[in-house]
Order: C-alpha cells, then structure tokens, then sequence
C-alpha cells in the first residue's frame, strides 16, 4: 500500500480533482440553460477538449517559432468558458433563473467550439520551408597560358659571316695570329660570343683583309 501511494503523483491527482469540478460545474450551467440529458454532459468535454487542444498547438508553435496568436484567442476562450462556469456556480448565478444572454452563450457553443477545433487542427505546427535550392555551379577554371621553355631560351648569337676565299688565303704572321687568338679567346671569356671582323680589326688596327685574314684563321 505504501508502495503505490509512492507512485501517486499529487499533481496528477490534483489535476484529475480540479477536472471533475470544472467538469460539473459546466455540466450543472448546459442543464440550467435548457440543455438535458446527454447534450448537457457534452459541454464540459467540448470545453476542455478544446482548452487541451489549444494548449497542445500553443506549446508547438512556440517550438516551431510559427505564430499563436490565433491559437491565444482559443485557449481564452475555452479558459473564460471553464472559469465562468466555475464562478457562475458558485451562488453568484440563480441556476433555477437563468438569464436569456447565458441561454444563448450555451446555445451558441457547439458552433464556436467547432470553428475553434477546426482552425487549431489545420494551424500548421511547423513553418513552411522553402523549396531546397540547387547547388550553385562552380565557374570554370579560367585556362592558365604556360610559357613555351624552347621559345624562352636566349636566342643564340649569328654566326660569324662566311669571309671571302681571298681573306682566308692571305698568309698572316704567325705572332699576330697568337696575338689575335689571346685577344678572341679574351673576348669570349668576357662576353660569351665570338669577336666579329670589324671588332677584331679595331682592336688590333690591321687593314680589313688581313682583319679578314685573321678571322678566317681563328
């Protein structure tokens, strides 16, 4: 016994008797309004349906992040219902006298209850999404020119003129030929290219056939 009066929860068994009351007094207000039978016992399970409902809705839009305010307006109505019908039992209304504004509010329910249900179970619980987007294509690479390595090369020096046979049968000393060679080989070291006839010719101050001369022998 200890054991299950463990497992009670006091909220729930708060809950169950705050139900029941509420739960007769709006069946004790459907009767006094002209409401009999089992139409009477209806009211108070339209009432806290729809309070049931509109607090589920409320709680997943606010989760959702949609809009409630829609959803407000039923849960005060199904909230003003129940509580006023608490009030009104409390002496504060004679339930043999009821007045013809309270018959009506009776009379019109199920019809606002309907309107309310049907709104709150086609609210969307969820915002709507968008359509998923295609994924963006990336631009083409731009083609990326390489350089040629044969074109960058340096372009090699002309070869020296092909000289006159007379030049090259000229006969030429045999130490300004040596002095010659010292001097090209000089120039090569120095630059990288051949000593051309008129250059040679300059630095040795000799006529241009015996410059040719010496080319030809180099």
């Amino acid at each position: 016994m200890r054991r299950l009066l463990h497992r009670v929860d006091p909220v729930l068994v708060q809950a169950v008797i705050a139900a029941s009351l509420s739960f007769a007094h709006l069946h004790d207000i459907a009767s006094a309004a002209g409401q009999s039978g089992w139409k009477a016992w209806a009211y108070p399970i339209s009432v806290d349906l729809l309070f049931v409902a509109a607090w589920r809705r409320l709680r997943a839009g606010r989760a959702a992040g949609t809009p409630v305010r829609l959803v407000w307006v039923w849960f005060l109505v199904a909230l003003i219902a129940s509580l006023g019908a608490n009030v009104a039992t409390a002496g504060l209304l004679d339930l043999r006298n009821v007045p013809a504004w309270l018959r009506i509010l009776v009379a019109g329910w199920p019809a606002a209850a309907f309107l309310g249900g049907t709104l709150l179970a086609h609210t969307p619980a969820t915002p709507a999404t968008e359509p998923d987007q295609p994924a963006p294509v990336p631009p083409a690479p731009m083609p990326v020119s390489v350089p040629d390595p044969v074109a960058a090369l340096p372009a090699e020096p002309d070869p020296v003129p092909a000289l006159p046979p007379a030049a090259a049968a000229m006969e030429v000393p045999a130490a300004l030929l040596a002095h010659a060679r010292k001097v090209a080989a000089d120039h090569r070291a120095r630059t990288g290219t051949a000593l051309d006839p008129a250059a040679l010719r300059a630095v040795l101050g000799v006529p241009v056939p015996l410059a040719d001369a010496i080319t030809a022998q180099l």
